[in-house]
């Protein structure tokens, strides 16, 4: 591993040989000296190996207003240079001696009277090295280190921020890296830190512009994924504490990388000027280095037992500190404790690897512990729309200390609410509403939903009709009625009969016309009654009687003859259905059947409103049976004995034939009604004797009958 970290120095040191002199960061500041007299500084940092260039002498700073038009610029003597002492942020590695950082201390007096606007002070320089790995193209970008002289207006002799260190030049990859950049402000003027992008400046073709150009100034071009506000690769992160200027972060990439930070000067809330220094951070890898790291808090609010979590690498002992303020025991040697602390708080929490080694490495997070947020609230009792208002009284888990926030919705009054117990909250229009309440605290956030109910007035509807109709009147009453709860029914049909079902059906049995009532009633959620009552909305029709009688029920099939004879009353029209295909709109009618069987007569009578009535009597027609069939027949088309056929009544299944004396089929049928009148195949037969027969089922009897005989046919 150590053959690796030689040549890696090696080759770095090649790079920086090869691309020497470079500009490596710099600040600018000033101080008011009275009398409109300012004393600049301006501090230049620059590769120091063997073949350096001259520093700039002088160098010159340009003197700008706001609007970047060159007021006066001065030269600055070069006052010469000392090296900056090679430091590492590792105990355990010495920092190479092969490369150095110089540094420049440039100073000089000036008189700056009081302009509109201030003073913008400049200095430009080009280039860079080309090795850096977060910057584009790197070794044709400049630098501009700038810095405004504010108006009197906003301050009077002022005297700018300045950085108090410079950066550990060589930092250990995988390291942690923890350095105080905080500034000094003479005047104990208000100093915030970030992050920020560092100004291009100058070109190859003009390394020393004299004098430099003026503002605005571009950034650098940062390579992506890298920028200001994350200038090299690092986890977690680099960054600064705005109040402190404490940069941290832990490098895990090496090679060389531009770091940029903004130190904003405040005096009575308003920001009067602004140090931006940019330096070269040079992360180098170190072999089997010793790194303590306890992974940052990612959960919160989850009560007081925490499981340790341990990142630390190269490492073979462990000492955890929990700083738990109430006891001394506090301490694990374990790779990754747990502990339980005796109450909430915010507690600094150590782990030393290695410890009492001269590699040992510490390593301290900030754990904040507190019970979990869980709000709720029990959801108010549903009320109606009208006039309708909750009070809620927020329960559950939580220290108090945050905030709270409920959220009611567009249709409440208020929408929302930060009481913890809000009162008189309404809502517009029925619904069910969905209430949020949630608690902010100690950087965790609780919430709980539940519904409230807010219901409609009940209104009592069903349909109205108008209805007509005859006597018995049956009507099903279709509710339609609304309400956010279920209902108790009443209704009054108007004759002096009620019923409490939601849809009842009722019949009207006396004619007449009807009020209809329905009363509708809640008994919870929204406690109310409704009434609709419509005013004749059951009109009853009379309805005629249907009467008659018949002269028999019981006739034979040789005289099926029967008569009716009407007694119906309070009608305007009659019909009389026979019940065999037969109507007559006589109701006193007679009427002869073709056939045999049960048949019912019915009787229908109307009024003048269309009431109907209906009579039915059954009547049946026996099946008696009949036969006779001649022995001579004439067909000579005198009207008289012209056709052959046998008179047969009450049978079925019946089939006529007719043979000749050599027993040829000349003539059949299957119709009772249908006779052979003498020729076959449309010839006259001869006047000679013919044999008949004729099959059938009597019914009277129920039997199979077949019968023979002979015809004479005379001509």
């Amino acid at each position: 591993m150590k053959w690796r970290l030689c040549l890696f120095l090696i080759l770095i040191c090649l790079s920086w040989k090869a691309k020497a002199t470079h500009i490596v960061g710099g600040e600018i500041y000033y101080d008011c000296l009275g009398n409109n007299d300012y004393r600049i500084t301006l501090k230049v940092y620059r590769d120091c190996i063997n073949g350096v260039a001259p520093y700039d002498n002088p160098a010159t700073i340009g003197i700008f207003n706001t609007s970047g038009v060159l007021i006066n610029s001065i030269g600055l003597a070069f006052p010469g240079s000392n090296p900056v002492p090679p430091t590492i942020n590792s105990p355990c590695y010495t920092p190479p001696t092969s490369v150095c950082v110089e540094e420049a201390i440039y100073q000089g007096v000036v008189n700056l009277p009081p302009i509109a606007g201030g003073y913008v002070l400049a200095y430009q320089r080009c280039c860079r090295n080309q090795t850096i790995l977060n910057l584009v193209n790197p070794g044709a970008v400049g630098s501009t280190y700038t810095i405004n002289i504010p108006p009197t207006n906003l301050a009077v002799c002022n005297s700018s921020a300045r950085y108090n260190n410079f950066p550990p030049i060589y930092i250990c990859q995988g390291a942690p890296l923890v350095f105080d950049h905080s500034a000094t402000d003479p005047d104990g003027d208000s100093l915030v830190y970030e992050l920020c992008d560092p100004y291009d400046g100058a070109s190859a073709a003009n390394p020393q512009p004299v004098p430099p150009a003026g503002p605005p100034y571009q950034f650098v071009p940062f390579a992506a994924p890298y920028s200001g506000s994350y200038p090299m690769s690092s986890n977690p992160a680099l960054s600064i504490n705005p109040v402190t200027g404490l940069l941290t972060g832990t490098p895990n990439l090496a090679g060389q990388w531009v770091v940029g930070v903004c130190c904003k000067e405040y005096r009575n809330g308003q920001l009067i000027a602004v140090n931006k220094r940019d330096f070269q951070f040079n992360v180098l890898p170190c072999p089997l280095l010793t790194v303590s790291s306890i992974p940052a808090q990612t959960v919160f609010c989850a009560g007081y037992t925490v499981q340790f979590l341990n990142n630390s690498f190269n490492a073979t002992t462990y000492l955890w500190d929990f700083g738990d303020p109430t006891t001394t025991a506090d301490n694990s040697t374990s790779f990754q404790p747990t502990w339980t602390y005796a109450d909430t708080g915010v507690y600094t929490v150590t782990l030393i690897c290695n410890p009492n080694t001269a590699c040992a490495d510490t390593n301290t997070s900030i754990f904040r512990i507190y019970p979990p947020v869980a709000p709720n609230y029990a959801a108010p009792a549903g009320q109606c729309v009208d006039g309708n208002s909750f009070d809620f009284q927020i329960g559950g888990q939580f220290m108090g200390n945050g905030t709270t926030t409920w959220t009611f919705g567009p249709n409440a009054n208020p929408s929302t609410s930060n009481v913890n117990d809000p009162q008189d909250v309404a809502w517009n229009s029925p619904g069910n509403y969905l209430v949020t309440v949630q608690v902010d605290e100690n950087g965790c956030t609780g919430t709980f939903t539940d519904t409230v109910f807010v219901y409609p007035m009940p209104t009592a509807s069903f349909n109205t009709g108008p209805f007509v109709g005859c006597v018995p009147y049956t009507i099903t009453f279709d509710d339609s009625s609304v309400a956010g709860t279920p209902m108790l029914y009443l209704w009054d049909f108007g004759d002096g009969n009620t019923a409490t079902v939601a849809e009842p059906t009722y019949t009207y049995t006396v004619p007449g016309t009807y009020d209809v009532t329905l009363i509708i009633a809640t008994t919870n959620g929204c406690i109310s009654i409704d009434t609709l009552m419509v005013p004749n909305a059951v009109t009853v029709n009379p309805s005629p009687t249907a009467g008659f009688s018949t002269s028999d029920t019981v006739v034979s099939i040789f005289n099926p003859y029967i008569s009716t004879t009407d007694f119906s009353f309070g009608a305007d029209s009659c019909q009389m259905d026979f019940g065999d295909g037969y109507v007559t709109n006589d109701c006193n009618a007679g009427h002869t059947y073709w056939s045999y069987g049960s048949y019912t007569i019915t009787q229908t009578v109307w009024n003048q409103y269309g009431c109907p009535d209906t009579m039915r009597i059954n009547v049946e027609v026996l099946p008696e049976h009949e036969f006779f069939i001649p022995n001579t027949f004439t067909p000579n088309g005198d009207g008289l004995n012209d056709m052959f056929m046998p008179a047969i009544m009450g049978a079925e299944q019946y089939h006529f034939m007719v043979f000749d004396r050599w027993g040829m089929l000349i003539f059949e049928s299957y119709d009772v009604l249908q006779g052979w009148d003498g020729r076959f195949k449309g010839n006259k037969c001869q006047q000679d004797v013919y044999v008949w027969k004729v099959d059938f089922f009597d019914l009277e009897h129920q039997t199979s009958e077949t019968r023979i005989g002979h015809v004479n046919l005379i001509r």
